[in-house]
Parts: structure tokens; sequence; C-alpha cells
């Protein structure tokens, strides 16, 4: 018998004053639905550093990449820097795809992403991420 539940994974610790939540398994639906409860938490208060590690997703959907969506929203919202590592090729595909590449800062690895500098991204002239 199958577990999606199982099979997704969350992690989370900090590196200095940055938060990285490592993803592993599919980012779908049911996975996303766990994950934004942790993501809000994370960015909830003033100047979250968060850094979101995907090197683990074999698949995301669209859900899952509103979940990216909303958490990157919450940490700009309030003040703070968030970024994305991406070395998954199918995450890599579905922010080409969506053209959400530009809009995310995105890392090739965890070590780059946690030494780029602590500048809050811009947010888009209209709030819109596209």
């Amino acid at each position: 018998m199958y577990d999606e539940e199982q099979d997704f994974q969350v992690r989370q610790w900090t590196v200095g004053g940055t938060t990285v939540v490592e993803l592993t398994g599919e980012l779908d639906l049911c996975a996303g639905l766990r994950v934004t409860a942790r993501l809000d938490a994370v960015t909830s208060g003033p100047r979250p550093d968060l850094v979101v590690d995907l090197r683990g997703v074999g698949f995301i959907d669209c859900s899952g990449l509103s979940v990216l969506v909303r958490a990157r929203t919450r940490t700009l919202d309030h003040g703070g820097r968030f970024g994305i590592v991406a070395g998954s090729p199918c995450v890599l595909r579905l922010l080409r795809l969506t053209g959400t590449l530009r809009v995310f800062t995105v890392h090739e690895d965890l070590a780059s992403a946690l030494a780029s500098p602590l500048v809050p991204d811009p947010p888009a002239a209209d709030g819109a991420i596209a």
C-alpha cells in the first residue's frame, strides 16, 4: 500500500539567522497543505530569512508552485529575504514554463543560498509575481 505522507518529508533548521526548510518527495496538493502551515509559521515574524531547499523534490505541480509563491509573498511583505535551492530538474522546468524562474531568487546549492547577501528581493512594481 502506497502512503504518500510517508514519502514526503519536511525538515527545518537554522543556520545563522537563516531558516532552511528542506522538502523531499512530491510537492503536490496534499503535501502543499502540510508545507503551507510550516512556511506560514516561518514567515509570520518580522524580517524572515528563508531558504526552501527543493533539491529532493521529484515532482511539483501548480499547487506546489502556489505554496512557494505564497511563502515568497509573505516573506517580502514582512521585509525578509526568500530564496530557493532548485537543483531538481522538474522544479526548474516548472519555474521556466510558468515564467516564475525570474521571480524567485534561485540558487544551485544550499551553500550559495546561505552565502548570498541578506537583502530582500524587490517586490514587482504592481505587486504581481509575473
